[in-house]
């Protein structure tokens, strides 16, 4: 998953960040200041860093410039009010790759953060969580150094528990992607493409919603 590191000193605004941010299944943490940002980034890696410009203690150009000293080539993009050619200059100077003004398009910053990503090879065509790789294209596995092939039905089921991730998916939907209309549904072979992912998973639990569906997060 893409991880994205947030500089933003407004709570009420990152917050409406991080609930746009975390729907589109990006993993967010946040931070008021400066110089939290720098001993965060640090210790962790990220995919992207977004920077407000005027925050305490070391204000986001500042910060930007310092990892780009220390050749910090994280992709940036900075969110800020300011809107004069001469901060706009310094931003790019200072090594940011976009800039948006506030108050900006909650859209537009998806589609920037996308561009941004594909443009640094950050998005692939596989997905990995935790220490498995998963290649939906060939529906297969990489794991321990190992790779599997997996069943249409499992690798469709993987998918569909993927992208409605800490959500809850109704028995309906499983049917409506795993069966075509001439297919009869069946439980038991239900529960064995369960037990798969489970087994694939194993530190990730399965809830069964009785009588409504499954729940996992990844």
């Amino acid at each position: 998953m893409i991880k994205i590191l947030l500089l933003e000193d407004d709570e009420l605004f990152a917050s409406t960040i991080i609930d746009v941010l975390e729907d589109e299944s990006y993993i967010i943490t946040h931070c008021i200041d400066g110089e939290e940002f720098l001993n965060i980034a640090y210790e962790n890696y990220f995919d992207l860093y977004l920077l407000d410009i005027n925050v305490p203690k070391i204000n986001g150009l500042d910060t930007l410039k310092t990892l780009r000293e220390e050749k910090n080539n994280t992709p940036a993009i900075f969110l800020t009010s300011y809107k004069d050619k001469t901060t706009l200059q310094n931003a790019f100077k200072n090594g940011a790759d976009d800039f948006l003004t506030k108050p900006f398009d909650i859209d537009e910053l998806n589609l920037r953060i996308l561009s941004l990503l594909k443009r640094a090879g950050k998005i692939t065509k596989t997905i990995t969580i935790d220490d498995i790789v998963f290649n939906p294209k060939l529906n297969t596995v990489l794991k321990d150094g190992n790779e599997e092939q997996l069943s249409n039905k499992v690798a469709e089921l993987l998918k569909l528990f993927y992208e409605h991730n800490g959500s809850i998916v109704s028995k309906e939907m499983i049917i409506q992607r795993l069966w075509s209309y001439d297919e009869e549904y069946s439980e038991g072979s239900l529960r064995v493409y369960i037990t798969k992912i489970q087994k694939l998973f194993s530190n990730k639990k399965i809830t069964n919603i009785k009588n409504i569906g499954y729940k996992v997060e990844f």
